[in-house]
C-alpha cells in the first residue's frame, strides 16, 4: 500500500517519541523534527512510497544523528517481559478452548495491537485477548487458512512487533502440535520501530519453536521488501507452501511486491482509516485474510 495522508502524522508521532527515548535536549529535538520534515514525503511532495520506506527514511536520519540505532531498545524489552507474564495464562485459554487453533489464530492477530504509540499493560492486554475471542476474525477465513495448513509442510511466518511475537510463539506451538510442518519465524536484521530482532526473539524464546532467520534488509524498514531480503530467507520464501504475514508494516510493503504465488495470508489489527477502507473492516477488528483478497 502506498503512503496515505493518514501516515503523515502517524510517522511524524514514532519520530518524536523515538527521539524523547534518546535525548530530553529540547534544542537536539527541535532541529531532528526540522530535519525529518524535510523529508519529501512529510511534505506531502512524495506519495510513491510504503509507509515502512518512510519509517526507514524517519529513522535513519534519528538513529545517524543520536549515535543509537534501536531507539525502542528499553520499550521492546518491557513489550516482551508482560507478554510472557499472560503467556501461562493465555496458553491455558487456548487448550481449554472450544477450537484451540481458532483461538491461537486471534490472540496472534490482536497481539498486533501492541506498538509503540500505545503500549498497554499486562492485565489490559489479557483483557484485549479476551475480549478479541467474543468478536473473532471471520470464520469463514479461518477455514481457508487453516485448509492451507493441512496442506502445508513448509511454512515462512514474518514477524512484526516485539511482545507480539510471544502470542506469535503460542500460535506457532499451537500449529505444530496439529500438524507436521517445519516453520520458520523470520526477524529484522536492523531494528525498526518496535519490531522484534533476533535478539528479542531469542528472549521469549522463540528459538525453540521454531527456527528464527534475519530478513537481511540493511536498513531499519519495518517491512518485507523481497529484492532486499536475504538469499536465504528468498529460498525459503520460493519453497514454502504458505507465507504469514504479521502487521501493517509487512502488509504495506508486500501489498506492491508482485510475481508473488506462494499462498500468502495477512494477519494484523485495523488500526487505522487507510487499512479500514481497504480491507472494508471497522476500526480495531482483527484481520484475517489471503493476499489479493481485500474482505
Amino acid at each position: 500500500m502506498k503512503l496515505m495522508t493518514d501516515c503523515i502524522p502517524c510517522n511524524l508521532k514514532a519520530a518524536l517519541m523515538a527521539i524523547r527515548e534518546l535525548t530530553t535536549e529540547e534544542s537536539v529535538i527541535k532541529d531532528l523534527v526540522a530535519e525529518i520534515m524535510q523529508v519529501p514525503a512529510m511534505r506531502g511532495q512524495d506519495w510513491s512510497i510504503t509507509g515502512s520506506q518512510l519509517v526507514e527514511q524517519i529513522f535513519s536520519r534519528i538513529t545517524n544523528a543520536c549515535g543509537n540505532g534501536d531507539p525502542f531498545q528499553r520499550r521492546k524489552a518491557l513489550q516482551n517481559e508482560k507478554c510472557l507474564e499472560l503467556y501461562p495464562r493465555l496458553k491455558n485459554l487456548v487448550a481449554e478452548s472450544d477450537d484451540p487453533l481458532f483461538a491461537a489464530v486471534n490472540i496472534a492477530i490482536v497481539g498486533n495491537s501492541i506498538d509503540p504509540m500505545g503500549y498497554l499493560s499486562s492485565q489490559d492486554i489479557e483483557q484485549v485477548m479476551r475480549t478479541c475471542l467474543e468478536d473473532p476474525a471471520p470464520r469463514e477465513r479461518f477455514v481457508e487458512f487453516k485448509d492451507r495448513l493441512e496442506k502445508c509442510s513448509r511454512l515462512v511466518y514474518l514477524g512484526d512487533n516485539c511482545g507480539e511475537i510471544v502470542f506469535d510463539k503460542l500460535l506457532i506451538e499451537t500449529i505444530k502440535a496439529r500438524y507436521e510442518i517445519d516453520i520458520t519465524f523470520v526477524v529484522r536484521s536492523v531494528p525498526a520501530l518496535n519490531d522484534a530482532t533476533m535478539r528479542e526473539a531469542e528472549m521469549v524464546g522463540m528459538h525453540e519453536t521454531a527456527t528464527v532467520v534475519e530478513n537481511g534488509i540493511d536498513g531499519p524498514l519495518p517491512g518485507t521488501v523481497l529484492s532486499r531480503c536475504s538469499e536465504q530467507l528468498r529460498s525459503l520464501w520460493s519453497t514454502a507452501d504458505l507465507i504469514v504475514s504479521k502487521g501493517g508494516g509487512n502488509f504495506d510493503s508486500l501489498d506492491e511486491e508482485t510475481g508473488i504465488t506462494t499462498p500468502l495470508y495477512y494477519m494484523l489489527v485495523c488500526k487505522c482509516n487507510p487499512y479500514e477502507n481497504y480491507f472494508n473492516i471497522p476500526m480495531n477488528r482483527p484481520i484475517l485474510c489471503r493476499a489479493n483478497f481485500h474482505r
